[in-house]
């Protein structure tokens, strides 16, 4: 048997009186070996294990990522996202379901309550629609139709006391539609800008942010500093940014993006992206961890610049199999990547 060489107590033994000294919880137990141990094993963070940081930003996490309305109803949706360790949800405006056109004012009172029942804020409302009526369609009735909607979604934050409504304010292109028919981009511009110029006075009397939302695969704002433009043009505390990591991580970096956008950003979506891959589309987008995003600097970024508000965990695929587990595993995951676990 290999001999320990300071003490010339066997290893088998050593690891045996450990074993002993722990279990009768002899903490003072006078053996230089065990108490060096000790010291390691009782170290305070473990950079392995999660940030040695911790970060006060709120952990959210997106409706798409719940198997709704399918399998889970919104009640199920949000007392999960509870139980999980979530501060909020992020909840979605469709044609139907809870949140549409077909909701009142009253509906949207009764979710308030819901959600202040089960005890989670509603860190925003983000919605598709954006696409099939892009605010710069060449199509004057799908223009027309976006506002509409658009106003609808503003009014429906408005009702559930949310502030944060993510605006998509235009596209060149939309790659994963066939009938959208390519915008020029000074058109697109000059169409975003009057679009948003008329929501904002709505916005402002609601009190409510139409957060300006990075794409990228639209062929708009494709820099920070086309963005910060963007937002700054309108002087108005209801125009700010939704940063999303994941949306301009094909060839760029979010860390980078953060300094930039500084105090606009009013809302952030985490979205994991690989540039290991080649495929450009939705698919590209990974959960949280299964990537290649420098987790690390984007949160010390956002630290830098002030930022203490939602991330909001953005995924399209819910787990076809046991789908509480992504909603668990994105919570262990973001524990992780703000501190809360190390």
């Amino acid at each position: 048997m290999e001999l320990n060489p300071f003490n010339e107590i066997p290893i088998a033994r050593r690891d045996a009186l450990r074993a002993t000294i722990a279990g009768v919880g002899l903490t003072a137990f006078a053996f230089e070996g065990v108490h060096a141990v000790a010291a390691v094993e009782t170290q305070s963070s473990d950079a392995r294990r999660g940030s040695p940081k911790r970060y006060n930003m709120k952990k959210s996490i997106n409706q798409w990522a719940f198997p709704y309305p399918q399998r889970m109803n919104l009640r199920e949706c949000m007392q999960l996202a509870k139980d999980a360790g979530f501060d909020g949800i992020e909840l979605n405006y469709d044609l139907d379901n809870d949140l549409s056109p077909k909701a009142n004012s009253q509906d949207y009172v009764a979710i308030r309550k819901m959600a202040d029942k089960i005890g989670i804020e509603i860190s925003g409302l983000c919605s598709f629609l954006f696409w099939p009526y892009p605010l710069t369609s060449n199509d004057p009735a799908k223009r027309t139709r976006g506002l509409e909607l658009a106003s609808k979604i503003g009014q429906a934050a408005h009702d559930l006391g949310v502030e944060n409504v993510l605006v998509v304010p235009g596209a060149v292109h939309i790659p994963w539609r066939d009938d959208h028919e390519p915008v020029p981009n000074d058109v697109c511009d000059q169409r975003a800008k009057q679009a948003i110029g008329q929501l904002v006075r709505e916005a402002e009397k609601l009190k409510i942010c139409l957060n300006i939302e990075n794409i990228f695969f639209n062929g708009y704002l494709m820099t920070p500093m086309e963005i910060n433009s963007f937002v700054d043009s309108f002087e108005s505390p209801a125009v700010r940014v939704h940063f999303d990591t994941g949306n301009i991580s094909m060839f760029q970096h979010a860390e980078h993006w953060v300094q930039i956008l500084g105090k606009r950003t009013k809302n952030v979506h985490l979205k994991e992206f690989t540039k290991k891959g080649t495929d450009y589309s939705l698919e590209t987008f990974r959960p949280l961890l299964d990537g290649t995003t420098n987790w690390p600097a984007v949160t010390e970024e956002l630290s830098k610049v002030g930022y203490d508000g939602f991330l909001t965990f953005e995924y399209f695929h819910p787990y076809t199999h046991y789908p509480e587990a992504l909603i668990w595993q994105t919570s262990d995951s973001m524990d992780r990547i703000l501190g809360r676990k190390s």
